[in-house]
């Protein structure tokens, strides 16, 4: 009798572990997600931190009304890429910089709207057109000058008319890296320069070519270093609008 009852365990165990099997006998996700994050107006790439500025939403709608949140990090010119999705039906929207996509009331309702309902296959491309919430542009070329210090020109200014998203221009911040990466999440403090504004001081500031040099030094020549410059306003997370990166060589 307990030879019947040990073989019948044996069996049991051996249909469970067959059956597990066919469960996770799904193939691995090789699904491709690709795309950009323009200004609406310019249709620049929108400059932001290399993986933790502008991030992409997922919401996979294929199985379910209520999905978890999947985010997809940009690269620092606002291009982003993933290899490894399932493919399905996703509602895809953009959050960074710029004026939200999707928006609510007090109440919590939502007001607007602007994500992307997408069936995502094979290798699939998306570009969402969004409203910067400054634009940051060099003036001329930056120089290294001759007491080892970098000097560089921007302008900075509005990039929507939406005054809910016109708060005050808090500070513009002249980055330096050794490395193409370079902002707020990656910099040499040693250098890096930053000109706050108390209040709405900035405010009278956009529009005007500002003017800032590199801070410490002199700095070492006969090497490159990487600079962007960011201007932000006190929305939200106070994230930061870029220029794009330039190469300065130290003779």
């Amino acid at each position: 009798m307990k030879k019947i009852l040990y073989i019948l365990a044996m069996g049991v165990l051996v249909g469970a572990g067959s059956s597990c099997k066919k469960i996770d006998n799904y193939d691995a996700p090789n699904v491709t997600l690709t795309g950009s994050v323009v200004d609406a107006t310019t249709g620049a790439g929108i400059q932001t931190e290399q993986g933790s500025g502008t991030r992409i939403k997922l919401l996979e709608i294929s199985y379910t009304a209520n999905p978890t949140p999947f985010y997809i990090s940009s690269m620092q010119d606002g291009t982003f890429t993933n290899t490894k999705l399932f493919a399905g039906t996703n509602v895809i929207s953009a959050e960074g910089p710029f004026v939200p996509m999707v928006q609510t009331d007090d109440a919590g309702k939502t007001i607007v709207d602007e994500s992307q309902t997408v069936q995502i296959k094979n290798t699939t491309t998306v570009t969402f057109k969004v409203h910067p919430l400054l634009r940051v542009e060099w003036v001329g070329t930056p120089t290294f000058n001759a007491d080892g210090t970098i000097t560089a020109q921007v302008k900075f200014t509005r990039g929507t008319d939406d005054p809910n998203f016109q708060q005050d221009i808090s500070d513009v911040y002249l980055f330096v890296n050794a490395t193409k990466y370079v902002g707020n999440n990656n910099y040499d403090n040693r250098y890096s320069q930053q000109i706050t504004y108390d209040g709405s001081a900035g405010n009278a500031a956009a529009g005007t070519t500002i003017t800032i040099t590199t801070k410490g030094g002199p700095m070492p020549g006969k090497r490159d270093y990487f600079i962007r410059v960011g201007a932000r306003t006190n929305y939200g997370l106070k994230y930061y609008n870029y220029t794009d990166v330039k190469t300065v060589a130290a003779p």
